[in-house]
């Protein structure tokens, strides 16, 4: 299923039941405060909904900036982890064959690891799995550190092989962290009450004809709820409809096949 498709599937249902439930609450409100007393009021509640709906307009602004920054970098992480994945495999291939064949070993299994199991791990919070798949990279690093090089060259390629491992590791926390991050609880409540006043302040203008005041209100409701199921939605960058592909790790696995064969094909030639 495409993701547009899922996002849409999920999406249409939170925006039309907060516009229906905002219509409901309208006609509540009708039907115990006369028109007249609308009317009367409707200048005041007018000026309090401007002032209100700029300041939460705001607060929606910033938050959507903040998650969509954090997806980025998540993003940019597991790119940017993968891509050092490939360089640390290919550096490695310089090493003495014993080592060679071991840190090699450890970083497929790893790339597996973390296409198979981190992924849900870092959607469900399961610091469990998170630092098992981590141990991986101990054994990598317990691999270089036995390692003893053989000739000037190698010496130069093991120092290389060094500074890929502490730039793995690097963006591995980085990555980690990212998944953790997500706005605070007290944040959320001001998001979802600022919600609630919004629409129903609306409930207290004054219009002629009802249709015009329900589709005004549920035209509120229902921008308003888009925005909250986007920002849940990239609140968590490894989960939902928008989370972050994984492909760039399955990249890295088909380069390791590649860099596999071709070690192989020299070896034999």
């Amino acid at each position: 299923m495409p993701r547009w498709f899922r996002t849409f599937l999920h999406l249409t249902p939170v925006v039309a039941g907060v516009s229906l439930l905002s219509v409901l609450g309208l006609l509540g409100v009708r039907s115990l405060i006369s028109p007249a007393e609308l009317a009367a009021s409707s200048d005041a509640v007018g000026n309090y909904l401007q002032t209100v709906g700029g300041i939460y307009a705001v607060l929606l602004a910033f938050i959507v900036y903040v998650v969509w920054g954090q997806f980025n970098d998540a993003r940019s992480y597991v790119d940017r982890e993968a891509t050092a994945l490939v360089d640390l495999h290919r550096i490695a291939s310089g090493l003495p064959a014993t080592t060679r064949v071991e840190i090699q070993r450890e970083l497929r299994g790893y790339v597996d690891a973390v296409i198979a199991d981190e992924w849900h791990a870092m959607a469900t919070g399961d610091e469990g799995t998170m630092e098992r798949i981590g141990e991986r990279l101990e054994h990598v690093w317990v691999a270089i550190h036995s390692c003893e090089p053989c000739s000037e060259c190698q010496h130069s390629i093991y120092s290389e092989v060094l500074s890929q491992f502490n730039d793995l590791s690097d963006v591995r926390t980085s990555r980690l962290s990212s998944s953790r991050a997500r706005i605070p609880i007290a944040m959320k409540i001001l998001l979802y009450a600022g919600a609630f006043i919004m629409i129903g302040s609306m409930w207290l203008l004054s219009f002629d004809k009802l249709w015009l005041h329900a589709t005004v209100t549920a035209a509120l409701a229902g921008a308003v709820s888009h925005i909250l199921f986007l920002i849940q939605d990239l609140d968590d960058a490894f989960a939902g409809d928008w989370q972050v592909s994984k492909a760039p790790f399955e990249r890295a696995r088909k380069a390791f096949q590649r860099d596999a064969h071709q070690i192989e094909a020299t070896a034999a030639a």
